[in-house]
């Protein structure tokens, strides 16, 4: 099935030679001049994908994604821009944009893109078909169930009728004519216990039993005599029930349900007993079916690769499968946002509330915490569980892990918006360069040393920064060889404390640093990590600016050594984080400061820190503050340690 796609561009050429690609990509093109007219075509045409220009008169890209999104949440829409501006790239992500292409559009880079957004949307069809067949299973079941409780109703109206049939006694003689009609086995029994009548359906199911013992019917000989429920009748006076086996005229065992009535004489003395015994085969084989049925969808539940939860409308898990308590832990009785989020109240916009309210199923991607630790990027979808009456009583939550996927998409993502933003820069600094290797030239020829020596050094300089951005995007792209150096702990500890200073005081921030004596060196990438550092020190000001409920706000860095361990101790009393934004604090493009973080500055500070041996840990509480202890192998791992070269003094080559 060919996907619908829907193009919107100002300018017609690249809606033209664009629409001619996407089509014999084997999508069903329609297009659109600009937001508004957009609008319109997405209501007449619902395509699953929107190709869409941010730069637009009348409607830009960003408005249309956010009323495209209101309207139609699973539509997946693709931004496209001509400018690499790291915010609105950010600003697109946060309003579920599937992902951001920059102009010229690179058509093998648009492909890809496409291709994971097809992938997404056939996982989607396919667990809503997968949900669609567990409810049709469930009703199928439930049919079953009720008319199992029909035949039960029957047995019970069995025994009330044998009741009543005592007062028919006088006319035994008759009698057995009112029986012949019954769908059940009907005999008369003497005191001698002997057969004296039975319906028509007895004989011929049964057998002519008239005038044999009572017992000789049933399967075994451990009813013999005493043990029949006629004798018991007799015994007692009283009407019994129970389960038997019974030996029909072919020799087969048949499963029924015994009802004894006792008929009494003029006396009160019991002169005959009436039994009336129902065949309840259909009921045990259905009973055997519904136990296999209920069996295989229990070992379906188990073996489904997503976690399973079943919801009630107050929240709480009333069941999950194998899959769940493998990820989340046993979650039965739990609220299911403690579960998966470890929140204190329910989850803004929760898809199992929205099948609550509408009955309808849905689908949400989102970020769950597992019981190690591990964040797993998830696609849930809703589907209402209900009871015989038709009424929803409960909602199943599926949650497809798609981590793997999501991983992939982010790099490749982070990958393209920084090229995109470098490319202005890379521009300007060559155009620089030019401007720089002209005056050398110029220098040159009217002998002007001077003039030639200030313009090489410009040129120096420019190369370094074409060098570094060019490191960034090998960052990015690959696994980034660090330039590790010897440096003096304390030095590099203060020159930290010295960076962040000037913004910590303009901002009323008290910054205290304490730097233990005798820390000595430490082998590592002196620039990148103290980047890392940096960042973690200018997010401690930024949290404490944030917070308006003090009138004081300090910042402490203390540095020691704990055995062949440097511990930099980073500590603020700002407006602190919950644990859910701890939880997500290192993950790629997750930022606490809306539009004004990039959601980079900690993920490259986690991914410096592990690639010199080392781990962050991160305790806050909301409205107390936060605390980072980073801790650096003083000796480092054996990757560094080759490449290791002692610092400016100490023999290594300028």
């Amino acid at each position: 099935m060919s996907e619908s796609l829907l193009l919107v561009d100002d300018e017609e050429d690249i809606r033209r030679f664009l629409g001619l690609f996407l089509a014999d990509l084997g999508y069903d093109v329609h297009a659109a001049a600009n937001g508004e007219e957009a609008l319109a075509v997405f209501d007449a045409v619902a395509p699953s994908i929107v190709l869409t220009d941010i730069k637009m008169p009348v409607m830009d890209g960003l408005e249309l994604l956010k009323r495209i999104k209101a309207r139609s949440p699973e539509t997946e829409v693709v931004m496209i821009s001509g400018h690499g501006d790291m915010d609105l790239a950010i600003s697109c992500l946060q309003n579920d944009a599937a992902d951001f292409v920059t102009k010229p559009i690179n058509h093998d880079i648009l492909d890809a893109a496409l291709k994971r957004i097809d992938e997404k949307l056939s996982m989607r069809r396919e667990l809503r078909q997968y949900t669609q067949n567990l409810e049709k299973l469930v009703r199928e079941k439930s049919s079953r169930v009720v008319e199992l409780e029909r035949q039960l109703a029957a047995g019970q109206m069995a025994e009330t009728m044998c009741q009543a049939i005592s007062g028919l006694s006088a006319d035994l003689g008759e009698g057995a004519g009112y029986f012949n009609e019954m769908p059940c086995f009907v005999a008369v029994h003497n005191a001698s216990l002997e057969v004296v009548a039975t319906n028509q359906l007895y004989k011929d199911r049964l057998g002519d039993m008239v005038g044999r013992h009572s017992w000789e019917v049933y399967a075994g000989q451990a009813l013999r005599g005493r043990g029949a429920p006629v004798w018991k009748t007799f015994e007692t006076g009283k009407g019994q029930r129970c389960r038997e086996t019974m030996l029909c005229k072919n020799g087969n065992e048949l499963p029924v349900m015994v009802h004894t009535s006792p008929i009494a004489a003029t006396n009160g003395k019991v002169e005959l007993v009436l039994e009336m015994a129902v065949d309840v085969s259909e009921i045990k084989r259905l009973q055997e079916e519904l136990r296999v049925t209920q069996q295989k969808y229990m070992d379906l539940f188990d073996a489904t690769p997503c976690s399973i939860a079943v919801r009630d409308r107050q929240g709480l898990v009333v069941a999950n499968n194998r899959r769940f308590v493998e990820d989340f832990g046993e979650g039965v009785g739990r609220p299911c946002f403690d579960v998966f989020k470890h929140r204190a109240e329910p989850c803004p916009d929760c898809p199992a509330e929205r099948t609550f309210a509408d009955g309808e199923a849905h689908f949400e991607e989102t970020v769950v915490t597992t019981r190690d630790g591990r964040q797993l990027n998830v696609l849930i979808s809703t589907a209402a569980i209900r009871n015989a009456a038709g009424e929803m009583v409960e909602v199943m939550e599926m949650s497809a892990d798609i981590t793997s996927i999501r991983q992939l998409q982010s790099h490749l993502t982070s990958l393209g918006l920084m090229l995109g933003s470098i490319s202005h820069g890379v521009k300007g600094m060559l155009t620089a360069l030019e401007g720089a290797v002209y005056r050398v030239e110029s220098g040159l020829k009217r002998g002007d040393m001077a003039r030639s020596q200030a313009a090489a050094e410009a040129v120096r300089a420019l190369v370094g920064r074409v060098r570094a951005l060019v490191l960034n995007v090998l960052y990015y792209a690959k696994s980034r060889e660090l330039a590790p150096e010897t440096v003096d702990v304390a030095a590099f500890a203060a020159s930290l404390a010295q960076t962040v200073a000037p913004k910590a005081a303009r901002e009323g921030v008290a910054l205290t640093a304490e730097i233990a004596p005798d820390l000595g060196e430490m082998a590592v990438d002196a620039a990148n990590l103290q980047a890392a550092l940096v960042n973690i020190l200018e997010n401690a000001v930024d949290a404490c600016l944030a917070d308006t409920a003090k009138s004081e706000h300090r910042i402490a860095c203390r540095v020691r050594r704990e055995g062949a361990v440097i511990v930099f101790d980073i500590e603020d009393n700002g407006m602190g984080m919950d644990q859910e934004t701890r939880e997500k604090a290192f993950t790629l493009f997750f930022s606490s400061k809306g539009l004004k973080g990039t959601g980079l500055g900690l993920f490259i500070a986690n991914d410096m820190v592990a690639k010199h041996g080392g781990a962050i840990a991160l305790t806050s509480e909301p409205g107390l503050g936060t605390r980072f202890l980073i801790r650096i192998p003083q000796t480092p791992p054996a990757a560094l340690e080759t490449q290791a070269v002692p610092a400016q003094g100490e023999g290594r080559p300028a």
